[in-house]
């Protein structure tokens, strides 16, 4: 799916970006960039992109090899992922539907084909009730919903998103997680570029970190969230074999032969 080996970046200004990053991404598979700023991310999605082509190393991105694409395979090649943008990027005199319908619109689509798909995305994003609306009356985290239906209405095999969270209130961020979650449970494969380290810890999964343009961590850690389900599965388990054991101590309790009464003596 997505495939870096011996990546280095040089700027035209000469400034190197990236240096030797070997990064494989496999299908299906969830994983987080984070970093602090400029420490290489937005460089490494220019790659991803083919915004930029890498000094030296290959990348190879859904099956295209981005060093040696022709420019006029590249929107041919961008149409294989769906991406979202940290400010949304919806169009503002379009109707959220016609927002959605644009990206179907844009690979030539058929008219039925988009009449069914996007208010099926819509509904999977709980946004098929407010289709009729326009971005500006939209709340941040629903504009955010919007964008991810317009990223997924092509069925794409690869989802990149560009700190997803960071125009959202802090509560939505983790709701807007869990629903890139919820799509990678469904066989997308998903590449979250964001700087919430403590997200990133509650939600667990793949973590690369990026610093001065190298990879430095690359590890799957458990999240506090699923931490905290073991957590409350365990005590669930134990309230319930104190309860079968109790049971168990009543049963036996009830099994009890009563001793036979003692004769009583004649006078």
């Amino acid at each position: 799916m997505i495939e870096l080996k011996d990546v280095s970046l040089k700027y035209e200004n000469g400034t190197t970006a990236l240096y030797d990053i070997n990064l494989s991404v496999k299908d299906g598979e969830m994983a987080y960039i984070v970093g602090a700023s400029g420490a290489g991310k937005s460089s490494i999605l220019k790659l991803l992109l083919r915004e930029k082509i890498a000094t030296k190393g290959s990348v190879v991105v859904n099956g295209y090899n981005l060093g040696t694409l022709k420019q006029r395979e590249i929107p041919y090649f961008r149409r294989s992922i769906g991406f979202v943008f940290q400010d949304f990027r919806l169009i503002p005199t379009m109707t959220i539907y016609d927002n959605v319908a644009f990206a179907m619109r844009a690979i030539g689509a058929p008219y039925k084909q988009i009449r069914t798909r996007v208010p099926y995305v819509l509904e999977l994003m709980d946004m098929l009730r407010k289709a009729k609306r326009y971005p500006h009356e939209l709340s941040g985290g629903e504009q955010q919903r919007v964008a991810v239906a317009r990223a997924l209405v092509n069925d794409p095999p690869l989802i990149i998103a560009d700190e997803p969270t960071g125009n959202i209130d802090p509560e939505l961020s983790y709701e807007v997680v869990d629903l890139f979650t919820q799509i990678n449970k469904c066989g997308t494969t998903i590449l979250m570029v964001t700087h919430e380290h403590d997200m990133v810890k509650y939600f667990g999964g793949r973590t690369i970190e990026i610093e001065g343009g190298r990879i430095v961590f690359d590890r799957v850690l458990k999240g506090e969230r699923d931490l905290l389900r073991e957590r409350a599965a365990q005590k669930e388990k134990k309230r319930k074999e104190q309860q079968a054991h109790e049971l168990d101590k009543t049963r036996e309790i009830g099994h009890i032969e009563p001793k036979p009464e003692q004769e009583v003596g004649k006078i």
